[in-house]
């Protein structure tokens, strides 16, 4: 009778190599499973990032179509309140009764007639500069602030000035614009509800940051009163900074030095890619 016999140690080696199979079969279902589950988590990823890099397109957007229409509704308002009332005047002085009237009261008429219409093209020219304001347009955002801070300190009415340690290059025309109106909102609430007799702009850059700072030793505000003005019904000007900073993707701050003695406001905008 014969009986077959089996070397232990080919039976070691028989299991070790199932085993192993099994664990290399086992970690290799896993290993597919896992990049599986990862690709599907990547692609949710991408697909949430996608939809809101698209409802922040949205946002800025409407942010920009709100702005315009907020500018389009002043541009009306001004030429219907002032330009109209002008020249409406300037045709009563020249209505069809001009021809019977004597020769001198034609002339001072027609002087004054022509006075208005002066005023007219004065006014206009100054509405078609505070669309885009010629020193902006020409020479920068750079040159622009130091004209407006220059005019505000020959007025007599506080003393400003500016200085711009870091504008080798300038931003881009669009986003010069918007950051000039928010500079022109922040100086007019200084200049009506502050009480300020002194205001002073810096700007330099720092990493992929450009910064404004706008001191001042008047009334302020911090940050949370801020907020709250922004979130209430009232507070108009500080809504239109909050949406024009929405299209250029910028902050602002608002704190009270440490030394307590004045207000700073700091505007931070990312820096244009030059190369783009």
């Amino acid at each position: 009778m014969f009986f077959l016999q089996t070397n232990p140690d080919e039976i070691s080696t028989s299991t070790v190599l199932f085993i192993g199979t099994i664990g290399m079969m086992v970690l290799t279902v896993g290993l597919v499973l896992f990049i599986i589950f990862h690709q599907r988590k990547v692609s949710r990823y991408q697909r949430t990032l996608q939809k809101m890099e698209e409802e922040q397109q949205k946002i800025l957007l409407n942010a920009s179509i709100k702005l315009q229409e907020e500018e389009r509704q002043r541009l009306a308002a001004d030429l219907h309140d002032d330009a109209g009332p002008l020249l409406a005047t300037a045709r009563l002085y020249l209505n069809e009764n001009l021809v019977n009237q004597d020769k001198a009261t034609q002339l001072q008429s027609i002087f004054q007639a022509r006075q208005i219409i002066d005023d007219t093209i004065q006014l206009v020219r100054n509405i078609s500069h505070s669309l885009m304001p010629p020193t902006l347009k020409n020479f920068g955002l750079e040159s622009a602030v130091n004209d407006l801070f220059q005019k505000i300190s020959g007025s007599g009415s506080m003393n400003a000035s500016s200085r711009f340690h870091e504008y080798k290059e300038r931003l881009k025309a669009e986003k010069e614009l918007i950051v000039f109106r928010i500079v022109q909102e922040l100086v007019n609430n200084i200049l009506k509800h502050s009480n300020s007799s002194f205001i002073h702009l810096t700007q330099n850059v720092h990493g992929d940051k450009f910064y404004l700072r706008i001191h001042h030793d008047g009334r302020g505000l911090v940050q949370t009163d801020f907020d709250k003005l922004n979130k209430s019904t009232i507070g108009l000007g500080l809504k239109n900074i909050s949406s024009r900073l929405r299209v250029v993707q910028g902050a602002i701050f608002f704190e009270k030095d440490i030394s307590q003695t004045y207000y700073k406001v700091t505007i931070e905008l990312p820096k244009d890619d030059p190369y783009q």
